[in-house]
């Protein structure tokens, strides 16, 4: 236990003096003054009660104790040397692993992945899209991307985006028949589910059109949030998606709003890690980049 060891500062001192012979060479190694090396042997001989240097002729000698203490200590600095350079190799050449959900992977963070690799070409990335909420603490991953209202105890919570929902869907269906004018029209429409969200989603969505309850011509649902994207890129019906997942699909066209009510949450996207996570240059780096990627995405 910690409490049973001598000062860690004395035994480093007697390293010093012991490997060298002298006082006054640790005390340039060590930066410190020849008094200071002194009083740290002292404190060090006080505690194991028995004498470790002797002097004889000016110079300082192991006593038979000192000889038999040396080796044992130079191998727990060995030791620790070791496990410290292991414990840097591991930082720096390990990968940064990154839990997320797979529809927010797809369709958001790994089309953004190529700026962070400009940024930081040493850090490599492994991503692993799973619904599974992970355990930090058995689980091999470094960071998460998590939805949800951001209350998970005892983690480091840091929101990237707000989730609010509004209807996408092809250019196409704005000229085809049926037409999709207005929001009356989706009655005449297959109307896109992931039903992994909000059940009622639609529902909320139309009550807050305006419009109250309709029957949709069709639904055809999907358990995962980028297939409902790409079923209203290929003109199958209108989705109702999260902004954050679309917003690369509409600045290039390939989706359009046809209308503009959004039906606002309290859920969002969040940043999770252990405590003490961000201390780790590489994490501190990741959530550094993927604050200005959310701000960016935002209009921020």
């Amino acid at each position: 236990m910690v409490e049973r060891l001598p000062p860690l500062k004395s035994i480093q001192y007697f390293a010093s003096a012991a490997r060298l012979l002298s006082f006054s060479r640790a005390a340039d190694e060590l930066h410190v003054t020849h008094s200071a090396v002194s009083h740290q042997i002292k404190a060090l001989e006080e505690w194991l009660g028995v004498r470790l240097f002797r002097r004889a002729n000016r110079q300082v000698i192991l006593t038979d104790a000192g000889q038999a203490y040396l080796k044992p200590v130079m191998e727990a600095f060995d030791r620790l040397g070791e496990a410290s350079r292991q414990l840097k190799r591991r930082e720096s050449a390990g990968p940064l692993t990154v839990s997320t959900l797979p529809s927010f992977a797809a369709k958001w963070l790994v089309p953004r992945l190529r700026t962070f690799r400009q940024e930081y070409p040493d850090i490599d990335v492994r991503i692993t899209a799973s619904e599974k909420l992970v355990d930090f603490a058995r689980d091999d991953i470094d960071l998460a991307i998590r939805y949800g209202r951001g209350n998970w105890p005892d983690l480091l919570v840091d929101k990237l985006m707000r989730h609010d929902w509004f209807p996408v869907c092809s250019p196409a269906l704005l000229t085809g028949t049926p037409p999709l004018q207005k929001p009356e029209d989706l009655a005449n429409h297959t109307l896109l589910i992931d039903y992994d969200w909000r059940e009622d989603a639609w529902a909320a969505w139309l009550t807050a059109a305006g419009v109250g309850q309709i029957r949709p011509n069709r639904t055809l649902a999907f358990n995962y949030s980028n297939l409902m994207i790409q079923a209203a890129i290929d003109g199958l019906g209108v989705a109702l998606s999260p902004g954050a997942l679309v917003s690369d699909d509409l600045a290039a066209g390939r989706l359009i709003r046809p209308f503009k009510t959004s039906l606002s949450t309290d859920y969002g996207y969040y940043l999770v890690a252990p405590a003490g996570a961000f201390e780790r240059p590489k994490l501190a780096a990741f959530r550094d980049w993927i604050r200005r990627e959310a701000a960016a995405a935002a209009g921020g």
